[in-house]
């Protein structure tokens, strides 16, 4: 048989390489099929109040569309027309570009990366696709904003959850009318869509039935040896962090030691990915002793845990710090959620007369609540009621519900684009750091989320009445020590603006306000070594925001530099450097920790 093979013609041998391929494919199909029926019978079930907002704001949309069309249907008629005489443009032209020299091409569209194959321009199937697509979703768009009858944030909701059935139905979602995965399919005789289909399957058995595309390769990254790798010591642990000092890498440090606080809706390690652009190694470069807070990620046991626990962590760990460095005062940084928990810890140290923060900084933080931007059409009372059932009934909310919220802020960067290169295009995730980062969420205690939902997002108590808080009722105004707020540009978790309003409400009369071009990760992680992101800066405090953009000087490169210099102003002279732990203490550990390690456990 051997030989028979051998004696074969090249045509017969590759028709057989083919049919052996073509049969392993089959067989591997048949297998995925049946693992993806099987873990369909498994997923989760999601509440529907969760799925979508509540059917009242479409009734509402619609009762006013038809009081409109009732009133004004002069207006109606002028939309339709419009919206036909463009489509039957785009028609023609398709039929025209069919026949060699019978009229021109359908003009190429406006830039959009979804688009970027040429033949969505120059073969008229796809330029006409891509042109109805484009003409659909603008008038979708002009048919929202055009109806009256609706409060302003519920119009804001109707146009996000417009766009994002919109977004939805791009023809580069399918296959048929993507031409990079018909193209890819091809190439490979059909080997990348099975290669997709395994990715699909894939990703369904690692959460129990529910597609969350996998954004990077989790094989590629091992904490503590790849990223998050500055070298430091866990130096304190009780139920709800640990606290880790890193090593001095100079010889002298300034006496004041500073304190990072990272939101405990993701891991600390988003400063700590890798050398070339960790925020945490360029501190310690620097010349401060730097501690971080690594949370635990909570598990239904901590369901009565408060946000007033996360204030008295914040005590606790710098208590902790000043027994170890020896100071009466150490220097404060809070990022997202942890700035706004930070405001609380100086508002209540400040009705209480303690000075133990020497100076503050707020990394994309809110404290006022009044126009929370993109998140606030995830915190009307369909979405929030529903979340806190599901917290109630489990005693966590779960790292699934924020994570799908945060990445259809930004869909069709983290939903879709990552779908069509992993089910469409059968490609691997990339090795990429921030994305796997991305993905290794965490659970909050039931008490806690429900607190910030309510009394932080929803009722803003915190910028008005004032928010409770062990004990007291504390302001914003409270916050009175030197303070340093940095925000994003593009930032669609915390808007700049609304970040901009809580600081100047703030009691502090040092105040400093830097805005990083960018968005809520890539604007603070944003290392000089890049020249990537510029940032601006204006000393004054105008009546809005937006005057003092118009008012402030764009500088190029990173923010961290002036913050350095900021920094250094107000933490003390320079002192021999410091051990982690101080002389006789026993480390607990090698940063980064326990805590980080832990995935976020099922309820």
């Amino acid at each position: 048989m051997a030989t028979e093979q051998k004696n074969d013609p090249p045509e017969a041998r590759q028709e057989g390489r083919n049919l052996e391929t073509f049969e392993r494919n089959l067989r591997r199909i048949e297998d995925l099929s049946a693992r993806l029926v099987s873990v369909m019978a498994q997923r989760r079930h999601v509440p529907p109040a969760l799925q979508g907002p509540s059917p009242d704001l479409y009734v509402k949309a619609a009762q006013a569309w038809m009081a409109e069309a009732m009133a004004n249907p002069a207006r109606l008629i002028a939309q339709q027309a419009g919206y036909w005489t463009e489509a039957l443009r785009h028609f023609s032209a398709m039929q025209a570009a069919f026949v060699p020299g019978a009229g021109p091409a359908p003009e190429a569209g406006p830039r959009d990366r979804r688009f970027a194959n040429p033949l969505w321009d120059t073969h008229p199937w796809f330029a006409a696709v891509k042109h109805q697509y484009l003409l659909n979703s603008e008038a979708v768009a002009r048919a929202v904003d055009s109806i009256e009858g609706l409060s302003e944030r519920e119009k804001t909701r109707l146009r996000y959850f417009s766009r994002q059935m919109v977004d939805l139905l791009a023809p580069t979602n399918f296959l048929a009318t993507n031409p990079d995965a018909l193209e890819r399919a091809l190439e490979t005789d059909g080997q990348s869509l099975v290669d997709g289909l395994e990715n699909l399957v894939r990703d369904l058995e690692a959460h129990g039935g529910e597609l969350i595309v996998r954004l990077a390769d989790d094989s590629a990254f091992r904490l503590g040896e790849n990223i998050a790798t500055t070298p430091g010591e866990v130096v304190f642990r009780n139920r709800l962090f640990e606290l880790i000092q890193y090593a001095p890498s100079t010889e002298t440090v300034h006496q004041i030691p500073l304190v990072i606080f990272p939101p405990w809706i993701n891991k600390f390690y988003i400063l700590d990915l890798k050398p070339q652009n960790s925020l945490v190694k360029w501190i310690v470069d620097q010349g401060f002793t730097l501690f971080m807070v690594s949370w635990v990620n909570p598990d239904p046991s901590y369901r009565d845990t408060t946000l007033g626990d996360y204030v008295a962590a914040y005590l606790e760990a710098t208590d902790r710090i000043r027994t170890i460095c020896g100071t009466d005062r150490v220097n404060v940084v809070g990022y997202c959620i942890a700035g706004t928990t930070l405001a609380l810890a100086l508002a209540l140290l400040a009705r209480r007369g303690d000075r133990r923060v020497q100076a503050a900084t707020f990394l994309t933080t809110l404290t006022d609540f009044s126009d929370p931007g993109e998140m606030g059409v995830f915190l009307e009372n369909d979405f929030v009621d529903a979340l806190e059932r599901e917290a109630g009934e489990k005693g966590i909310l779960e790292s699934f519900y924020m994570a799908r919220t945060f990445s259809y802020l930004r869909s069709n960067d983290l939903i879709y684009a990552p779908a069509i290169r992993s089910y469409m295009l059968g490609e691997t995730p990339p090795a990429f750091d921030l994305l796997y980062w991305n993905g290794d969420g965490t659970n909050l205690p039931a008490a806690m989320a429900v607190e910030y939902l309510r009394g932080l997002c929803q009722q803003d108590r915190f910028a008005r009445d004032g928010f409770p808080v062990l004990g007291e009722t504390v302001h914003l105004s409270d916050v009175d020590v030197p303070l340093c707020a940095v925000a994003c540009q593009s930032d669609h978790i915390a808007a700049w603006t609304s970040s901009w309003r809580g600081v100047r409400a703030m009691g502090a009369t040092d105040k400093t306000f830097i805005l990083s071009e960018s968005g809520h990760i890539a604007g603070i992680v944003n290392p000089p070594s890049k020249g990537k992101y510029g940032h601006w800066t204006n000393p004054d405090w105008p009546d809005t925001p937006e005057e003092w953009l118009a008012g402030a000087e764009k500088h190029a490169g990173s923010w961290w530099p002036r913050w350095g210099d900021w920094l250094a102003g107000r933490s003390g002279p320079r002192i021999p450097a410091r051990e982690p732990g101080g002389p006789g203490h026993e480390p607990l550990g090698p940063a980064p920790g326990r805590y980080v390690a832990v995935s976020a456990p099922p309820a």
